[in-house]
């Protein structure tokens, strides 16, 4: 019989005030409890399937931290004076930079409640160059990959000049997280992020119908647009109970569709960081496990929730590769339970989950057993530790007629023996990345988690601040924006390509 029960530390909901909590399951579900002397006791879902909770459990690690934190801090203070501190756990795997708060649209669900502050956050070029550096600086290992966000980020004319920089900074990754709508109306835009650096596009993508997606034609346009440009992109769904989770499988397939541009879908339920009340938060609530089981469903299984595994499942790989090399790397040492991913080959009409063709759970022992085996040292070890690791690998592919199996020892062949990692780029370009982040909002806000993040924002004083934390935590982002907003600007509203109506674009 399965039982959860830890103490944490959460928040009150309507006070802010940092509590006590308590996680245990109850009728099958994950709940998060604690009591605030002024508003009462408070109970809200953290995980709804104590089943999947548990199988996730037994990967949770906590990572190191930092060699050179922002500041020491007594953990009981977490998270109140965050910036990153001593007791944070995780290094920077993504870095989160707002460009700006001005918004072309105005989505009530937004993280960033961009249009309703009444003022303009958008901090100089120099100001950002600084984020950059003082990101680079992390140890033992910088971020690989910084993500310009906002706001809309491309409402910024210096844009490509900001990518541009990142790179000469040492970034390898350079992402934006835009609504699309500069990219789909003018001619050449993406080209010339492209040419500066850019990396990916995550473009926000709530559904596929003009119901769930009444920006369904400027997001294809801007698609279309990418695919000529060969610019990447991940589609990035805010999911809603009773408002687009029912097509989930739908993103799924049209992401499929568009396999030759889009590289993934990177679902995100619903964070109530707003002014949402109880009842909204009880109607509309989607957790990780709800995610994962609408997608079973709606794919007919083909797809199945067991196939999905937390952040944290690929440590081995990193291990291997510090091993490897023999110099740090970045550690994937997000919490559990903060999301989950698959992979999923695209070939034709055909969607085949890795786990039909891979044991995933024998591919990770068997590349642990390589890293352990590969940091003993020497060259002779390191050799030997290659050839009996790859028989090893070999073990972990299932059998199948397609010829799938085959096609992947390959790939993993050419990159660890030949160090052939353009066949890994092939691997990648016909494969969909399908994962979930479920960040937190003040009804299950949980401290161990927050200390665990390697998604960071950071910001013109020079601090790096933990993405739940920023946006639900003790209103980290309002101090921030209103503290660098410029003098007597108001964020006016931007009418989109053409005025949007409820059924959709008109």
């Amino acid at each position: 019989m399965l039982m959860v029960d830890k103490t944490t530390k959460s928040l009150c909901p309507s006070c802010g005030r940092v509590l006590a909590g308590r996680i245990r399951d109850q009728d099958g579900k994950v709940w998060i409890e604690r009591e605030c002397p002024e508003h009462g006791p408070i109970r809200s879902l953290y995980w709804s399937d104590v089943r999947m909770y548990d199988r996730f459990e037994g990967y949770g690690k906590k990572g190191n931290g930092v060699e050179n934190p922002q500041h020491e801090r007594a953990a009981e203070n977490c998270p109140s004076e965050c910036g990153l501190c001593s007791h944070h756990c995780s290094g920077t795997l993504l870095a989160n930079i707002d460009l700006t708060n001005r918004c072309n649209l105005n989505c009530d669900f937004c993280f960033a409640n961009a249009r309703a502050c009444g003022f303009v956050y958008e901090p100089t070029f120099d100001q950002v160059i600084g984020m950059m550096r003082l990101l680079r600086a992390e140890r033992p290992v910088p971020p690989p990959a910084v993500q310009f966000s906002g706001g809309e980020p491309t409402m910024r004319d210096d844009l490509p000049e900001l990518i541009r920089c990142a790179k000469d900074l040492g970034f390898s990754q350079v992402q934006i997280a835009t609504n699309g709508f500069r990219i789909a109306k003018e001619e050449g835009y993406v080209e010339a992020l492209k040419e500066a650096g850019l990396s990916a596009l995550y473009l926000h993508f709530d559904g596929v119908s003009r119901e769930t997606n009444p920006f369904l034609q400027t997001h294809q346009r801007a698609i279309d647009r990418c695919m000529e440009a060969r610019m990447g992109v991940v589609l990035v769904p805010t999911m809603i109970h009773g408002r687009n989770d029912h097509e989930a499988g739908e993103i799924i397939r049209f992401a499929a569709r568009h396999i030759r541009v889009v590289r993934g879908v990177n679902f995100q339920p619903v964070a109530f960081t707003g002014a949402a009340s109880k009842d909204d938060v009880e109607k509309e609530r989607v957790t990780i496990p709800d995610l994962t089981a609408a997608i079973e469903a709606q794919t007919d299984g083909i797809i199945r929730q067991d196939d999905f595994y937390p952040v944290p499942c690929v440590l081995p790989i990193s291990r291997l590769a510090e091993a490897y090399m023999g110099q740090p790397v970045v550690e994937f040492t997000a919490h559990q339970h903060c999301g989950a991913a698959t992979y999923v080959f695209v070939t034709d009409d055909e969607i085949t989950p890795v786990n039909r063709i891979v044991d995933v759970d024998r591919f990770f022992e068997s590349i642990d057993r390589m890293a352990g085996t590969l940091s003993k040292g020497g060259s002779i070890n390191k050799y030997r530790a290659m050839i009996e690791g790859l028989k090893d690998l070999h073990g972990s592919l299932k059998r199948d007629e397609s010829g799938k199996s085959a096609e992947v020892w390959r790939l993993i062949r050419q990159a660890l023996i030949s160090q052939n990692f353009d066949a890994l780029r092939e691997f990648h370009w016909n494969a969909l990345f399908i994962g979930t982040m479920h960040f937190m909002d003040c009804y299950n806000y949980d401290t161990e988690r927050v200390r665990r993040c390697c998604i960071h924002y950071a910001t013109p004083d020079g601090r790096l601040i933990p993405f739940c934390t920023y946006n639900s935590g003790p209103v980290y982002r309002e101090q921030v924006w209103k503290k660098f907003a410029l003098p007597g600007g108001v964020t006016t509203p931007i009418t989109p390509e053409k005025p949007v109506s409820p059924g959709g674009e008109t």
